[in-house]
């Protein structure tokens, strides 16, 4: 816990964060035998564990944020078929397979010993593994969270997905929302997070 939880544990201070780890050990009923698995069952804790010590809002948040680093570098994951150059708008999108899409009400990239915000700023983030296989992050806002979440859901074409999003916002201008939405997906795909086109 101490390992996977280095911005919560510094954060919150030594002596709150040993109070809590024990606390947790204590109360919450571990049912795995797995190591890696106590990380996810710590954070769960956080969520819902009922914690009868004062924490900040934002620290069950801040040590899911921090898991989702472990949980991709873990992740057991085959890569599609894909054709790396494939057209994004006219083929079905192939999502990079360890990804996670993460929305959060606090902004809990920033969050660290200097910076403990004081009201809500919802976050949206896209976690994922890289070609070398270094688990990267990247800022996103709600509308490119939403069509990761499209692309994710079933396989379909960027063109189908962009054009749910143009109904869904009742935008005035769906062919130039097409047009930032094919710039998106190739930036997407310069990251890694889009693989390219399913073959």
């Amino acid at each position: 816990v101490d390992s996977c939880f280095p911005v919560c544990r510094k954060t919150l201070g030594e002596a709150r964060w040993r109070r809590l780890s024990r606390s947790f050990y204590r109360d919450w009923p571990l049912h795995t035998p797995w190591f890696r698995e106590i990380p996810r069952e710590f954070v769960r804790y956080l969520a819902e564990g009922g914690i009868r010590q004062p924490l900040p809002a934002w620290l069950a948040e801040l040590a899911h944020y921090e898991w989702a680093e472990l949980a991709l570098d873990i992740m057991d994951v085959s890569t599609p078929a894909h054709d790396p150059a494939g057209n994004l708008l006219t083929k079905p999108v192939a999502l990079n397979p360890a990804m996670l899409s993460l929305t959060y009400t606090w902004p809990v990239h920033r969050i660290g010993p200097d910076y403990r915000p004081r009201k809500p700023q919802p976050t949206c983030l896209a976690v994922y593994r890289d070609t070398n296989d270094e688990v990267q992050f990247s800022q996103i806002n709600a509308v490119t969270s939403r069509l990761l979440s499209l692309l994710a859901a079933t396989p379909t074409t960027g063109e189908a997905a962009i054009r749910q999003i143009a109904t869904e916002l009742q935008h005035p201008a769906p062919e130039q929302l097409l047009t930032h939405g094919a710039a998106l997906l190739d930036d997407l795909r310069r990251q890694g997070i889009v693989l390219g086109s399913l073959s």
